[in-house]
């Protein structure tokens, strides 16, 4: 049972509220800013398990130059949903210890706030900022490499400014944003079942995390009971798309640190992944499985082919682990101390990797799992992160094999009901926590959708980890975060 509580609070209430939820053991897991016919509001997420419990502030700011108080010294997701109100809306945080632009590119022109309804057109753009203000590190022997945001293969752009000694990585700075594209934009206006397409495209790679947190964002708002059977049948898909994800992974180590044998082998795994992932939902990226009130399916897997495939993984995961080139890399190679990873707020198997017993499978769910308990290593290091997600996909196996025996092939759909609220979904993609958040109109259409991809919260966690590491494995931690370009991209 989830506990939704909605309070609308003064800008003078905000910080000490959200102190005393954070010391309740909620986390910030998102900031919405929208339009209002007076003004502007913006809401505030907080979630914390045990019971699932979800409190939401509001608060309303008036139009012309509207301001809230920066709760950036209380929590770090904080201060980053913050700088991107600022240069999406135009909202400033008050005392915000950081007001350097977060999504703005120099050539954005000043005053130009894409969010707003008054903002027309993208104008002819220019430089009116200047360059980024990195950071210069200096001292005897240091030097920077830039490295992007172009890169060979197909890499989604990102800048990444590494400071070094030798080899040493002193510190990197990660300047993402090169391809925003506007995706809350578009859902506008559109109807719930219009926006489920964009859903799915959010990031290529997380087609039913997106997808279902999206739409049990709107059956909540339309207060839409989906049947238990359809809500095992979501279960299943997002665990498939665990498995071919961390799949390809295991086998993307691999071949970083010259394993290509491996790398091959994982990639045969994945293949057979891919033809279950089509013959279960028609689209090999499962691509509307999950479908809004419903599910749909064509098939089952066959949990004696999913057992097979299992073993192939682990016996992959020990080869890759008996090799001592292979162990010698992973070992205590960019270590994610624990404290690190819950001061910045990471999510997934990022978190999970440094010792943070996290997952909204367990902690915020959608459907009743038994007693799922998620693995946890504690090294926090590229070793950690490599043995998770080998722990995570027999985990998977095991789930994907209870629920097969509760369903049937299609499933079950029901219609929307009418709504003009607000819903929230949150969701354990392959990669953390997904959320949700979206707005309905009294009309039944998009007003709002807010998206947080878990790699909003973990981009920053890759500097941290990178620090003291040396560039050549630059690729393999980069790799053993895999973090999403396009979901933090909006």
């Amino acid at each position: 049972m989830t506990h939704r509580t909605i309070a609308n609070i003064s800008p003078s209430e905000l910080a000490s509220t959200a102190a005393t939820l954070l010391a309740e053991d909620h986390r910030l897991a998102l900031i919405s800013a929208q339009e209002e016919a007076h003004g502007f509001g913006v809401a505030y997420l907080f979630i914390a398990p045990n019971p699932d419990r979800r409190t939401e502030l509001r608060l309303h700011l008036p139009p012309g130059d509207p301001v809230v108080p920066s709760i950036a010294a209380l929590s770090f997701p904080a201060g980053r949903f913050e700088r991107e109100m600022h240069d999406l809306y135009g909202i400033t945080p008050l005392d915000h210890p950081l007001p350097r632009r977060l999504v703005r590119h120099h050539h954005w022109p000043r005053g130009w706030y894409p969010m707003r309804t008054d903002a027309g057109p993208p104008p002819s753009f220019g430089d009116p900022e200047g360059p980024y203000p990195f950071v210069t590190v200096e001292g005897p022997g240091v030097y920077e490499i830039p490295v992007g945001p172009v890169h060979a293969g197909l890499i989604e752009p990102g800048h990444f400014r590494f400071s070094v000694v030798g080899e040493t990585i002193l510190k990197l700075k990660a300047r993402l944003w090169f391809v925003h594209k506007g995706i809350e934009k578009l859902f506008e206006g559109r109807h719930p079942a219009d926006g489920l397409q964009l859903a799915e495209r959010v990031s290529g790679d997380t087609t039913v995390g997106h997808a279902l947190a999206y739409c049990l964002a709107i059956e909540e708002a339309t207060g839409t009971d989906v049947p238990e059977e359809a809500q095992h049948g979501r279960a299943m898909l997002l665990e498939l798309e665990r498995l071919y994800n961390h799949v390809t992974d295991l086998g993307a180590l691999c071949n970083d640190v010259a394993h290509a044998i491996l790398h091959a082998q994982a990639g045969r795994v994945r293949e057979q992944l891919l033809r279950i992932n089509d013959a279960v939902a028609g689209h090999r990226l499962l691509r509307g499985g999950v479908t809004l009130g419903g599910v749909a399916l064509r098939a089952l897997p066959e949990p004696a082919r999913l057992a097979d495939i299992g073993a192939d993984v682990a016996e992959i995961a020990e080869l890759a682990l008996g090799h001592t080139v292979v162990a010698d890399r992973f070992t205590g190679t960019a270590i994610l101390p624990e404290q690190a990873a819950r001061d910045l707020g990471t999510l997934g198997y990022v978190a999970r990797a440094s010792g943070l017993d996290l997952d909204a499978r367990r902690d915020h769910p959608f459907t009743d799992l038994g007693h799922f308990q998620p693995a946890t290593r504690t090294s926090g290091d590229v070793l950690a992160r490599f043995q998770i997600r080998a722990d995570e996909i027999a985990a998977s196996i095991a789930l994907i094999t209870r629920l097969v025996g509760e369903l049937t092939p299609s499933g079950g759909i029901r219609p929307l009901s009418d709504g003009s609220s607000s819903g929230v979904g949150v969701v354990e993609g392959w990669r953390g926590a997904i959320v949700h958040r979206v707005q309905l109109t009294a009309y039944g259409t998009l007003a709002r959708v807010k998206i947080v991809d878990p790699s909003f919260f973990n981009w920053p966690a890759l500097p941290a980890a990178l620090t003291g590491a040396i560039v050549p494995d630059f690729p393999l931690v980069n790799k053993s975060f895999n973090l999403s370009y396009a979901g933090n991209d909006l």
